[in-house]
C-alpha cells in the first residue's frame, strides 16, 4: 500500500471509529448514569458482570482462530493480565469487580441470586457469534483484532467512563480512590492515542492491539481492509447497544 494511502485510510478509519464511540457514549443509558434510579443501577451493574465473565472465554476463543504471531502473542499478554497472581493469592480482575460492587451497596445475597436475563444471554451468545464469524473470513486476524480492541476495550473502556459519573463519586474521597475494578479498566482498557499515531510505547490494551491491527491494515488492500473494520467495529457496536437496551425504561 503505498504510504499516502495507507495514511488516509487510518485516519478515516480513526474519525469512524471515534463516531461510533460518540453513538455509545450517547446511548440513553449510558450519556447520564447520575440520572438513573438506584434499582435499574444495581441491576446494570449485576448484569454488566455477566458480560465481564465473558471476556476471557472470548478471547481464548480468539487465540484459537488467530493465525498472526504478534496479533496472537498480544492477545495472550493480555489474558494472563486477568490473572495477575498465579499463586492464587491475589484476587483476578472478576473478583476486583465483585469488591467494587459490593463497595457501592450490592448485597452478597443480590449477586448470588442474580441470573443472566434473555438480553443478556443474547449479548453473550452474539459475542462469541461475532468472534467466531470473523475467524472464518479471510482476512481473519484483521478481523479479529478489530474486534478485540473495539469489543473488548475500546467500548468497555467508554461504559466505565460513563458509570463513574455515578461510581465515582462512592468510591472516591479526596486523593483516594477504592476502585480495584472499574477505574483500572477505563484507564487501561481505552483508546489514549489515535489508530494512525499510536506509539511502540503504547500501554493501554486498546494501544497494544492498534499497534498489530495498524501494520495489518497498512499492508492489505486499503478498501478492502477499511470495509472489515468498519464492518466488525459495526457488528461489536450494535451487540453492545442492544445489551444497555433492558435498562432503557
Amino acid at each position: 500500500m503505498h504510504p499516502t494511502t495507507a495514511s488516509s485510510v487510518i485516519e478515516a478509519l480513526d474519525a469512524y471509529e471515534d463516531d461510533l464511540i460518540a453513538r455509545y457514549r450517547a446511548h440513553p443509558v449510558l450519556a447520564d448514569t447520575t440520572a438513573l434510579p438506584d434499582e435499574t443501577f444495581a441491576r446494570l451493574l449485576l448484569q454488566r458482570r455477566f458480560l465481564s465473565l465473558v471476556f476471557t472465554p472470548a478471547y481464548d476463543l480468539a487465540i484459537d482462530l488467530l493465525d498472526d504471531k504478534e496479533g496472537l502473542r498480544i492477545a495472550r499478554v493480555i489474558l494472563r493480565e486477568e490473572y495477575p497472581d498465579g499463586s492464587g493469592n491475589t484476587r483476578s480482575h472478576r473478583e476486583d469487580m465483585i469488591e467494587d460492587m459490593v463497595q457501592l451497596g450490592i448485597s452478597r445475597a443480590e449477586l448470588k441470586a442474580s441470573r443472566p436475563t434473555p438480553a443478556t444471554l443474547e449479548a453473550i451468545n452474539a459475542t462469541f457469534a461475532l468472534i467466531a464469524d470473523a475467524g472464518g473470513k479471510p482476512d481473519a486476524d484483521l478481523r479479529i483484532l478489530t474486534l478485540l480492541r473495539f469489543w473488548g476495550e475500546i467500548l468497555v473502556a467508554t461504559e466505565y467512563t460513563q458509570l463513574w459519573q455515578r461510581i465515582g463519586p462512592l468510591l472516591t474521597a479526596g486523593d483516594e480512590n477504592r476502585s480495584h475494578f472499574y477505574y483500572p479498566h477505563l484507564i487501561h482498557d481505552a483508546k489514549a492515542h489515535p489508530l494512525a499515531t499510536v506509539s511502540l510505547l503504547a500501554t493501554s490494551h486498546a494501544d497494544r492491539l492498534a499497534r498489530r491491527l495498524h501494520a495489518l491494515l497498512t499492508s492489505a488492500e486499503p478498501e478492502a481492509a477499511a470495509t472489515a473494520f468498519r464492518e466488525e467495529e459495526e457488528r461489536a457496536l450494535a451487540v453492545k447497544l442492544r445489551f444497555y437496551e433492558q435498562f432503557n425504561a
